[in-house]
C-alpha cells in the first residue's frame, strides 16, 4: 500500500518502542517521515534504518517539553520538506507512583512531555494544515487515561487530558478538514514496559496471562492502527479514542 505517497509525517518519540514502529510503518507506505526524539543519536539510527529499506526518513532532534523546540521542529520540517500532512504526537513518559510518592518534578515533567508538547506542536502545525486544506493528527493516549490503573496518577491524569484534548481539537478543527484521533493502548511490549516489569519483579509472561488474547501487544500492532487513523480510509473518524488492549481490563 502507498496510502501516504507524497505526504510528510512528523512522529515524536520516534526513537524507540511504539514511535519507531509508527515511523517505519508510515514510511513503508510512502510517507516522508520526520523522526523526532530528544535522543538525537537514536533518532538518526531510526531514520537511517528507514532509508536503508528504501523509504524516506529524516531525523530532527527536539525536546518537545520546550515550546521553542516544538516550534523549531515544525519550522525545520517546513523549510526542508515544504509541508506537513500528518502529526503523530507519540512521545510520553511514565512517572510511577501514587500522589504522595511523586515529586513536584515528576508531576510537572509528566504534563510537560505528555500534554504540553501537544499544545505546542498542534499550535504550530494547525495553521499549515488549514492552509493545505486537510490534515491528520493522531495522539497516543492510553487505556489508563480512560480507566486509571492504581499507582500511576501522573501518567493516568495526563493521558486522560490527552483524550480530552483530542476530542476538543477534533470538534474545533473538523470544519477545516483536519481529523484528530487518539489511540489508547493497553500493555504493549516496549522498553518503557520492560523497565516497569523489571522494577516490579514480574515477567512478560506474567503480563501475557492477564490478557484474554493470551499476550500483550506489539508496537507494530499499534503502528498499524495509527496508520489507519492517519489514512484516507479513516476519512469519517474524527474525535475517536480507539482502544487497543487485547480485551484486557485495567486492574
Amino acid at each position: 500500500m502507498n496510502r501516504f505517497e507524497n505526504k510528510v509525517a512528523i512522529v515524536t518519540g520516534a526513537a524507540g518502542g511504539i514511535g519507531s514502529a509508527v515511523a517505519a510503518r508510515l514510511a513503508s507506505e510512502g510517507a516522508t517521515v520526520v523522526v523526532s526524539d530528544v535522543n538525537q543519536e537514536a533518532a538518526q539510527a531510526v531514520a537511517a534504518s528507514i532509508c536503508a529499506n528504501g523509504d524516506k526518513g529524516l531525523a530532527v532532534a527536539a525536546d518537545i517539553a520546550s515550546g521553542d523546540d516544538c516550534r523549531g521542529l515544525v519550522q525545520t520540517v517546513v523549510n526542508q520538506l515544504g509541508r506537513i500532512d500528518i502529526l503523530v504526537n507519540n512521545a510520553g513518559i511514565n512517572r510511577r507512583g501514587a500522589l504522595l510518592d511523586l515529586s513536584e518534578d515528576d508531576w510537572h515533567s509528566s504534563f510537560a512531555v505528555n500534554l504540553d508538547s501537544m499544545y505546542y506542536l498542534c499550535r504550530a502545525v494547525l495553521p499549515i494544515m488549514i492552509e493545505t486544506g486537510a490534515g491528520a493528527i493522531v495522539n497516543t493516549a492510553s487505556q489508563w487515561g480512560l480507566y486509571p490503573a492504581p499507582g500511576h496518577i501522573a501518567y493516568n491524569v495526563t493521558k486522560a487530558a490527552v483524550a480530552s484534548f483530542t476530542q476538543n481539537l477534533a470538534r474545533d478543527y473538523a470544519p477545516q478538514n483536519i481529523r484528530v484521533n487518539a489511540v489508547c493502548p493497553g500493555e504493549i511490549h516496549t522498553p518503557m514496559l520492560e523497565a516497569g516489569v523489571l522494577r516490579s519483579g514480574r515477567t512478560i509472561a506474567d503480563l501475557d496471562r492477564k490478557v484474554p488474547l493470551g499476550r500483550i501487544g506489539k508496537p507494530e500492532e499499534v503502528a498499524a492502527l495509527v496508520a489507519f487513523l492517519a489514512s484516507d480510509e479513516a476519512a469519517f473518524m474524527c474525535g475517536s479514542l480507539v482502544e487497543i488492549t487485547g480485551a484486557q481490563a485495567v486492574a
